[in-house]
């Protein structure tokens, strides 16, 4: 055991110790000059997501509103909560203002990556789709790179579906302890059922729920916080000011300055809103969307919600609180948990608790469908689909019952450094392609079209599925295209 430790402790440190940061920072930063800042240029097209419906009129078809929100529940746990108290505690408030800086150029990586997801996403046959980066190493790189593609697919089965999922587990019960008193046991058979419940209805139920719960859970969580900016509006200017001294070094908070607010605002944001981690494509390539750059916007924006808005929330609530004290021992949710009690009163406590549970189940839906894919991927015999769902409520169940059992999942963090490192290589790989289609859906914009539409038939030396875009004969003609796209590119 000690010589397996210490194997997924140089991943690790390969991976988050000291290459991968930097990396998805410069490849986000190449991302947004490329393709000209495509996630400001967009800004305003991705509110229009929230009111979109089916546009199919097939109930089984997923909309961008759901594959949205089953993103956002995905992106949106325990980091928001506990994740950014340790980066103000660790980082200083100044780790907030990169943590925004990070959202921001991940918010391309993000669109790019789902945009390839959808592009290359092939049809079930019952009004639904997969996909994802393992979809896009297969039919864009070609099957030459398959191996490549087993490797992601292991690593996403591994981190997300098995390990991450018993650390939901376990987050979902302590809340449900602590707070409540409910012993372990009461917790995790509940959690159990209802996680079986749902994955054995696949992407169509998990969708409908998360269509359900996840606004429920942001609204409630963005209101909470907007009372208490309210109330402390007078503080409010000291507190961005501390933000952005202590982000810049005009303030030190706490030791290490300015060099551990960046450090800890980056590592923070990308833990939380995945933003080229490649996990967040699976869902994006479910939706029914008229073109691969629509969802790549759609899914920009859950990168935004995650961290501009959710980790915002919390980190306001902490920092305009009397408790706070840079560099303190108290950390995690305990100092976001006191906060609100200094604030709104005892109650609060509970609502956290409340927010949790399902910030926690919200994860674990999301991780189970990554999990689905994942082992698509490397099997299609039908029985290993149930053995997976069998697996997951295990997991879920052992996860929850056992006050240690994170620690058991240690290779959790390192194995999604190695997929975020294949999806990178890929994403870069498949660049060209991407701004292929990105000039595609800028030069219909350019024509004149209110929603852009993807033909296929435009692509021909793309290994892409037709049956996959039924919009396609809306679209402009083939010939307006290139004129434009010289213009728009």
């Amino acid at each position: 055991m000690d010589l397996i430790y210490q194997f997924f402790g140089l991943i690790e440190d390969l991976t988050w110790g000291w290459a991968l940061i930097p990396i998805l920072v410069i490849f986000g930063l190449f991302i947004t000059a490329m393709t000209g800042f495509v996630q400001f240029q967009f800004f305003g097209r991705m509110f229009r997501v929230l009111s979109s419906k089916n546009q199919t009129g097939d109930p089984n078809a997923i909309s961008a509103r759901e594959a949205l929100l089953i993103s956002v529940g995905g992106r949106v746990g325990g980091g928001n909560i506990a994740g950014v108290a340790v980066a103000i505690t660790i980082g200083g408030p100044g780790a907030v203002f990169w943590m925004w800086a990070i959202a921001l150029v991940g918010m391309a990586t993000s669109l790019v990556e789902s945009s390839l997801a959808q592009l290359y996403k092939r049809s079930a046959g019952d009004g639904t789709y997969k996909g994802g980066p393992a979809g896009y190493i297969l039919y864009g790189l070609g099957h030459q790179y398959r191996w490549l593609a087993v490797i992601y697919a292991l690593c996403l089965l591994l981190s997300f579906a098995f390990g991450f999922n018993a650390f939901q587990g376990n987050t979902f019960a302590g809340a449900a302890n602590d707070s409540l008193g409910i012993d372990r046991i009461w917790s995790a058979l509940l959690l159990a059922v209802i996680t079986g419940f749902i994955v054995y209805g696949g992407i169509k139920r998990i969708a409908k729920v998360a269509d359900v719960i996840i606004p429920i859970m942001a609204i409630s969580y963005i209101a909470m916080a907007l009372v208490i900016i309210v109330i402390n509006i007078t503080s409010l200017p000291g507190v961005l000011w501390m933000i952005v001294a202590n982000a810049f070094g005009f303030e030190e908070a706490v030791g290490g300055g300015m060099g551990a607010a960046i450090a800890q605002g980056l590592r923070r944001g990308l833990f939380s809103n995945e933003a080229g981690l490649g996990s967040a494509p699976n869902v994006a390539a479910t939706a029914h969307v008229r073109h691969p750059i629509s969802q790549g916007i759609t899914q920009s924006f859950s990168v935004f919600i995650d961290t501009i808005v959710i980790c915002s929330c919390t980190a306001f609530v902490i920092l305009l609180s009397p408790l706070y004290t840079p560099g303190a021992e108290i950390d995690g949710v305990v100092l976001t948990q006191q906060s609100l009690v200094s604030h709104l009163g005892e109650w609060s406590q509970y609502y956290l608790t409340f927010a949790i549970l399902l910030f926690a189940f919200s994860s674990i839906i999301y991780n189970y469908y990554l999990g689905e894919v994942a082992l698509g991927v490397m099997t299609k015999h039908p029985a290993s689909l149930h053995v997976l769902r069998i697996a997951i409520v295990g997991v879920v169940f052992l996860g929850a019952t056992a006050p240690g059992a994170t620690a058991v999942f240690f290779f959790s963090d390192p194995l999604m450094g190695i997929l975020a490192l294949v999806n990178l290589i890929a994403i870069m790989m498949l660049f060209p392609v991407l701004m292929r289609i990105l000039n595609d859906f800028r030069a219909q914009l350019k024509n004149g079209a209110l929603r852009p539409v993807f033909d296929p038939a435009k692509f021909p030396d793309l290994d892409l599925d037709h049956t996959a875009w039924p919009d396609a004969h809306l679209a402009e003609p083939a010939r307006d295209v290139p004129n434009a796209a010289r213009v728009a590119g």
